[in-house]
């Protein structure tokens, strides 16, 4: 036998064995799809409403500016033309050489047969030259209520990013070459890959954005050294050991947010902002919330003021033996620590001497890239979902974060995973921002409907355990920590709120970079800087222009600021003190839960 029969021997038998593979995979898919959801149309897509208002303006323009709509078709239909007649003049000749206008530059096209060959190079140009005409249709339509302006804008766009070609395996060169150069594995592996996020998510496809092996938590992440010294329904209480022989006299208490794990201040030694803390001379607690499941349908914001946050303080304040704490609230662990407080002052509490925001929102007046979601026919729709299952799934949390960056977080991933057969990377913040948690049904419907639709808060009031709140009862020292390009938790907004707060004693810093990024900057990286201002916190746009600019990370000056808040030094306390029992070494149980719903 010749080597090209061995050669085509192997190939045939390779071949038997992909499509062997091929239905076993086909028969996991239909069993994984069997098990799907039924579909909440509310949660697929705006309301009909929005349609109506936007039908409505289009033909008001048509009937009272036939002009305007006829220059815009024609323009499409020019550019779309003379692209078509380019390709096809370029395909005659037969010489295949690259168009003298590749045209814009986009990340996604980074393969050089767009540009090279008239085949891609005709697809990418018609695509672009379409996707325009859309966004310029969208953005030049009048008599539109601006709400349901940025909702056309923000489903247009999603439209348009999910026809992109390279979403598809015949217009992808990329997925092309990779099938050929691996005689077809790329693309049984990448059935692999869709089969295992079905199979995982109950048939709903959600894309795996890191290897799910790679990271364990209290192995290899979320190592800091401490113990559980609490733990109720709602959250297990970690104190940590210290690393210096004297701390501060007031303890700090962390509250993170409980859409996610707290581990993303504890990724690893390196950026781990919790052994930070420890390292400066802090008493550090952190609260690990619970994972809920529909048994927590009626727990209430009301319940994580009184069980959660009054519970934690009072158990700090018990084991350290001290009057008062500091406290810190990251994202909505932000928002309801200032209910907290303002419930505190109408209670003339003084158990926290001082607080820390972290991507703290109070005022929702500017609701900014979630105005798309937060409208009643998505509400309704997520009401009636937690009406169904009793919470909030973290299916419909991470969908819905994913596509506020569709391309990086939904498409992209995918075609690395299902048409490149690639697997996940093995990288600690994807495999956190997938390990999302569900929020109790009750609690998630009153923080939309009254914080985020209605902003009583900031407004009128809000009412927690009895008592009508308002950001002006915010009163003890404060600082708050945004970032420049949070797109959860806006800094512009984030200043709002803590501009009409009641403390005399306020400061502001403005992180380079994002919603995680710009928090977890560790001083040893000196990636991102920060703003700081002696400005009065009142205008936002003011503070920026005369605040300075500072390389490297806020946590020094976040630390010499706390400093002063904390009293003098004393002996360090080890985990629960002499006479409080340990339950468990950290990170504790409850962030290992995973309750699918």
């Amino acid at each position: 036998m010749t080597t090209e029969d061995e050669h085509k021997n192997a190939a045939s038998q390779k071949m038997q064995e992909n499509i062997a593979r091929i239905e076993a995979l086909t028969e996991r898919m239909v069993g994984a799809l069997a098990h799907k959801r039924a579909p909440n149309v509310a949660l697929e897509g705006p309301g009909p409403d929005l349609h109506f208002s936007a039908t409505t303006a289009l033909m008001k323009e048509w009937m009272e500016k036939p002009s305007k709509i006829f220059e815009a078709q024609a323009n499409y239909w020019s550019q779309a033309m003379k692209q078509y007649v380019e390709a096809n003049e370029s395909l005659a000749q037969g010489t295949f050489s690259p168009p003298e206008n590749p045209g814009p530059t986009d990340p996604r096209f980074k393969n050089p047969l767009w540009d090279s060959h008239p085949y891609f190079n005709f697809i990418k140009q018609q695509y672009l030259i379409a996707s325009k005409g859309i966004q310029d249709a969208v953005d030049q339509l009048e008599d539109i209520d601006e709400v349901d302006r940025k909702r056309l804008t923000y489903f247009s766009r999603q439209i348009v990013d999910l026809m992109a070609p390279t979403n598809f395996l015949a217009t992808n060169p990329d997925a092309l070459e990779k099938a050929v150069q691996t005689e077809g594995e790329s693309l049984v592996k990448g059935l692999e890959n869709l089969v295992r996020d079905l199979e995982a998510n109950n048939g709903n496809l959600l894309v795996t954005l890191a290897d799910k092996d790679a990271f364990v938590v209290g192995e290899n992440i979320g190592t800091a050294e401490g113990s559980v010294v609490y733990r109720n329904r709602l959250f297990e209480l970690i104190q940590y050991k210290p690393t210096t022989e004297q701390v501060h006299k007031t303890p700090l208490i962390i509250f993170p947010p409980w859409i996610n794990r707290f581990y993303i201040m504890d990724l690893k030694p390196q950026n781990s902002l919790i052994r930070w803390i420890v390292d400066q001379g802090f008493t550090l607690f952190i609260v690990s919330w619970k994972n809920p499941d529909k048994s927590y349908a009626d727990v209430g914001l009301d319940d994580y003021v009184q069980e959660g946050y009054l519970e934690a303080i009072n158990q700090v304040k018990t084991i350290t033996k001290e009057p008062k704490v500091n406290a810190v609230g990251y994202c909505i662990a932000g928002t309801t620590l200032s209910l907290t407080l303002g419930l505190l002052d109408k209670r003339k509490d003084r158990s926290i001497n001082s607080a820390t925001f972290f991507t703290t929102l109070t005022d929702f007046s500017d609701q900014g890239e979630f105005t798309v979601f937060l409208q009643d026919d998505f509400v309704d729709g997520l009401e009636k979902q937690c009406q169904t299952d009793g919470v909030l799934s973290s299916y419909f949390m991470s969908r819905t974060f994913s596509f506020l960056r569709s391309r990086d977080l939904i498409y992209q991933p995918a075609i690395r995973s299902y048409m490149m057969g690639e697997a996940p990377p093995a990288f600690d913040l994807l495999f956190w921002n997938g390990d999302s948690t569900n929020l109790p049904g009750k609690m998630a419907i009153e923080y939309l409907r009254g914080l985020c639709q209605q902003d009583r808060f900031a407004g009128k009031g809000f009412e927690v355990l009895g008592e009508t709140v308002s950001v002006r009862d915010v009163k003890v020292p404060l600082m708050s920590v945004a970032c420049e390009s949070d797109h959860i938790a806006p800094w512009v907004a984030a200043f709002a709120g803590v501009a009409q707060m009641g403390s005399k004693d306020k400061q502001f810093i403005l992180s380079e970079s994002g919603h995680i990024a710009g928090i977890v900057n560790p001083p040893s990286k000196k990636k991102y800087g920060h703003y700081t201002s002696a400005e009065p916190i009142a205008n936002a746009n003011e503070w920026k222009a005369k605040a300075e600019f500072h390389e490297g990370s806020w946590w020094p000056h976040w630390g010499e600021w706390l400093a002063k808040k904390s009293g003098k030094m004393v002996p360090a306390r080890e985990p629960g003190g002499p006479d409080h029992k340990i339950l468990c070494a950290a990170p504790g149980t409850y962030v290992k839960e995973i309750v699918k719903v």
